[in-house]
């Protein structure tokens, strides 16, 4: 069996755009074919997505979310092609663990392009600081500064946290496969979490 690293899982990603535990399946399958795993993501329509990424979606539905006795909520529009799909339960399933992914998880940000350019700089800051405080030299201090700013993301970008119901996959991840089992563009538009006596919305 070839060793399944996580750059040849990520390459597969990148040339399909399915999610990384269909193409980490797709890999073990084919005993890391490359070739072959594309062509199996194909037949079993994960590549979907990439395809789909021209589409207009502005169909959808908004979900709303209340936890913790009402203490927390939130509400999240999710969109989708045609107005048959917004119907179905898998993507009325989707909308509702994206709002109580929002509500535990309380993201900050959508994707990584949503993340203003001041925020990097000043996350990256903070991180070289950081390590410079832990004595380690400038060109290493970059390195761990970087490092610690793909964790941001994870943390704070939707898209990349983990997934509460099943930590082995992303946002992201359930997000494309429903749109291989759906064969329509989804995409999380907007989003809001409220917690109770703050002074406005996180």
């Amino acid at each position: 069996m070839a060793q399944i690293t996580s750059d040849i899982v990520k390459k597969l990603r990148d040339m399909t755009g399915a999610g990384m535990m269909d193409c980490k399946r797709a890999l073990e399958e084919t005993n890391g074919d490359m070739n072959a795993a594309v062509e199996q993501l194909r037949k079993k329509g994960a590549a979907t997505a990439a395809k789909r990424a021209d589409k207009e979606a502005n169909q959808g539905v908004v979900e709303a979310y209340i936890h913790a006795g009402g203490r927390i909520g939130s509400m999240v529009e999710l969109n989708c092609e045609t107005d048959f799909v917004a119907k179905t339960p898998g993507f009325k399933q989707l909308a509702h663990d994206i709002a109580m992914q929002i509500a535990a998880m309380n993201p900050q940000f959508i994707s990584r392009e949503n993340v203003d350019q001041n925020t990097i700089a000043k996350e990256l800051d903070i991180y070289r600081a950081q390590a410079k405080n832990e004595g380690k030299p400038e060109a290493v201090a970059d390195k761990i500064a970087q490092g610690r700013l793909e964790k941001f993301y994870q943390e704070s970008v939707l898209l990349e946290q983990s997934f509460i119901k099943d930590s082995g996959k992303t946002i992201k991840d359930i997000v494309e496969e429903e749109v291989s089992k759906v064969g329509e563009k989804i995409q999380i538009r907007r989003f809001m979490r409220y917690h109770l006596g703050e002074s406005s919305p996180s």
